[in-house]
């Protein structure tokens, strides 16, 4: 059944900047549909914002696990016949930021581990809902990457992030912004616009708290690419308005 209004998918939703990032596009106006791996947690949080007057709901979803995409196909093939919006929200760090560049040391478990959920779990999953996202009359997919997947400003010792060298992590940012870049130039020619975010670093479970922003303006940058207009970027790398070096 088609639906006139805006549909949304945010994998990781369940909390943190995912949470944050369906609070403010539901305000928007869209319908956010949130994918947490427990149900019964998804279901909680979407009632919270259901009770602020959002029009937000949740479904069973683990990146990690390839059968749970043909699910969320389905149920969004049934209940909306499009997805106007993807935000490839879901992503895991098994790396301790601050100590120190681990290139020699990081296990290849680690990095496996976390390619299977930053990478190739994001691209199959947007790989099987592409067909929906092509019958949205402007669809639109967010990558979360993150500053630390910009090789221009890893090799130059003067950047502010040339001394966070966590190689998994990082690695599987840049390899995340590559599919961004890749999938716009194939989609150049349609009303679909792919777009890597970086929200910041910020005080969730995996930023700290010693990250200086907080959560609010960590969803910001996703919402604002969700909500491009006709005329807006495709294929770029951006934190709040602003284009970031590759």
């Amino acid at each position: 059944m088609a639906t006139e209004k805006k549909v949304a998918f945010i994998t990781g939703g369940n909390r943190g900047i995912g949470l944050e990032t369906a609070r403010q596009l539901a305000q928007t106006g869209v319908k956010v549909i949130i994918g947490s791996r427990n149900l019964e947690t998804g279901k909680e949080v979407a009632k919270k914002l259901q009770d602020e007057g959002l029009d937000v709901d949740a479904i069973r979803f683990d990146i990690t696990k390839s059968a749970d995409y043909k699910e969320a196909y389905d149920y969004f093939d049934k209940n909306y016949g499009k997805l106007d919006i993807l935000i490839n929200n879901a992503g895991v760090s098994k790396e301790e930021f601050f100590a120190g560049n681990n290139a020699s040391k990081v296990t290849s478990a680690v990095l496996r581990e976390t390619f299977e959920t930053n990478f190739f779990g994001t691209v199959e999953l947007t790989q099987v809902l592409l067909p929906l996202i092509n019958k949205a009359p402007e669809g639109r997919i967010v990558n979360l990457s993150s500053i630390l997947g910009s090789l221009t400003l890893h090799a130059d010792p003067g950047s502010p992030i040339y001394g966070a060298k966590v190689l998994a992590y990082n690695a599987s940012k840049a390899a995340l912004n590559m599919f961004t870049v890749s999938l716009a130039a194939e989609l150049k020619d349609t009303r679909i616009k792919v777009n890597s975010a970086h929200p910041g670093w910020v005080k969730t479970e995996m930023g700290t708290d010693a990250a200086p922003m907080e959560i609010p303006d960590g969803a910001k940058t996703s919402v604002e690419l969700a909500t491009l207009a006709a005329d807006g970027p495709t294929g770029g790398y951006f934190h709040m308005g602003e284009t970031l070096p590759w």
